[in-house]
């Protein structure tokens, strides 16, 4: 398995696709250039697993900043692997590397978040040395 940096949309919208309708989001023909505008104006860091030749996950990273910090931060937004090739490590590998290179990127801290009951990527964020906030996320939606 390698894990390369996307820098075209083409080979992660098909897993991005299937990421998306696991949420239970609709195809709506836009995300390629969704993607391809992260991509080009490096609004985030796209980390694909390739086995074989074949994109088996991602992880998406997008850069911002804490003022509480004063430095840099990333937030995993994304982590997906394609139901064919999970139970393989490829979810801890991406992990991996994404904690890697917000380490060299001398980023205060990495941060997620997830649903309660997701309980695999818990476990999995938890054996990484990930801990639980104790703060409350609040979010509105717009759109």
């Amino acid at each position: 398995m390698d894990i390369i940096i996307a820098t075209d949309e083409k080979i992660v919208v098909p897993l991005f696709v299937k990421y998306r309708a696991f949420y239970g989001f609709e195809v709506n023909g836009h995300e390629a250039e969704f993607l391809r505008e992260r991509i080009k104006h490096r609004e985030s860091i796209i980390f694909i697993a390739m086995q074989d030749h074949i994109a088996a996950g991602f992880v998406q990273l997008y850069p911002t900043f804490s003022s509480l910090a004063c430095g840099r931060v990333y937030i995993i937004n994304d982590l997906y692997v394609d139901q064919a090739y999970r139970k393989g490590g490829l979810a801890e590998a991406l992990m991996k590397r994404a904690i890697s290179y917000a380490e060299q990127m001398d980023a205060a801290y990495i941060t997620l978040e997830t649903t309660i009951d997701n309980f695999g990527a818990n476990r999995l964020y938890e054996k990484l040395g990930m801990t639980k906030d104790r703060t409350v996320h609040y979010s509105k939606r717009l759109k």
